[in-house]
């Protein structure tokens, strides 16, 4: 392809790519590797995974794109199941256990996969906190946290600091985002990584998107990801196999909908 634009976004202190790599789900491994690399030439350098996505092979998978690519090229974000959360020593296990199946020897982000709704939010963040002190991850943070959730995570922390939260984030899902978090997470500084902003190919077929599109030259899935990127705390999640659709993810960076249209999209 022509020229292309990464847009960055900051994560802590990092700057990494405004759209970055989902691993929930790959059906072909062998394939998603080579749509891997092609994203991570292209400057696409962020990489999400968990421990439960298929059972460890997610995390195995990462582990082989980041040897073939450079460890200290990509930015690898991984998250801990909620039952780990018991306590520092559960913590710790799992989080081990995660670098071992990447080969690295620590990750850049952990995040908490889920509340655990069986304890509180502070004694859950007090003991995820050790995969920081212990040096496993260089920042902590937490996914699928509602705005409450999310400041008492934040009010809970003593070591290190939530720089972002993982939830639910698409045009067709936009309530939690732009109704609770988007102004506090701006506030604090913490970033939101959204995931299935794509919902899973469906905005392809939205009529409107695709109207918008043609405008501009640019396909329905390209106007959802700028949609949902145009918030300078805003990363989009998006998985792919097909290195053809890891062209048309890096179009959607490098330019902005006019106002016009994201009122189009926010006042449906």
């Amino acid at each position: 392809m022509g020229s292309v634009t990464v847009e960055k976004r900051l994560i802590g202190s990092d700057r990494v790519s405004a759209i970055g790599l989902g691993t929930w789900a790959i059906r072909d491994y062998a394939q998603a590797e080579r749509a891997f690399l092609y994203a991570l030439e292209l400057g696409i350098d962020n990489i999400d995974t968990a421990e439960v996505y298929d059972g460890g092979r997610a995390e195995e998978f990462v582990g082989r794109v980041v040897r073939a690519f450079g460890r200290e090229r990509v930015f690898i974000t991984t998250k801990i199941w909620p039952d780990k959360l018991v306590d520092k020593d559960t913590v710790l296990k799992a989080a081990r256990a995660s670098l071992r199946r990447l080969g690295v020897s620590y990750v850049d982000l952990m995040l908490i996969h889920w509340p655990n709704r069986s304890m509180s939010i502070r004694d859950q963040v007090r003991n995820f906190e050790v995969v920081y002190t212990e040096g496993l991850t260089r920042y902590i943070g937490v996914s699928n946290f509602n705005l409450r959730d999310l400041q008492e995570a934040v009010e809970a922390t003593s070591s290190a600091e939530i720089v972002a939260d993982q939830v639910r984030y698409s045009v067709h899902h936009r309530d939690l985002v732009e109704g609770e978090l988007l102004d506090f997470c701006a506030r604090r500084g913490i970033t939101i990584q959204a995931y299935t902003p794509i919902e899973k190919g469906a905005v392809a077929a939205d009529p409107l998107l695709r109207r918008i599109g043609e405008k501009h030259g640019k396909t329905a899935i390209q106007v959802a990801l700028n949609y949902v990127i145009r918030h300078e705390r805003v990363v989009a999640i998006v998985k792919s196999e097909n290195v053809d659709h890891i062209r048309e993810i890096v179009g959607a960076m490098g330019w902005r909908l006019p106002p016009e249209d994201v009122a189009a999209i926010a006042g449906r």
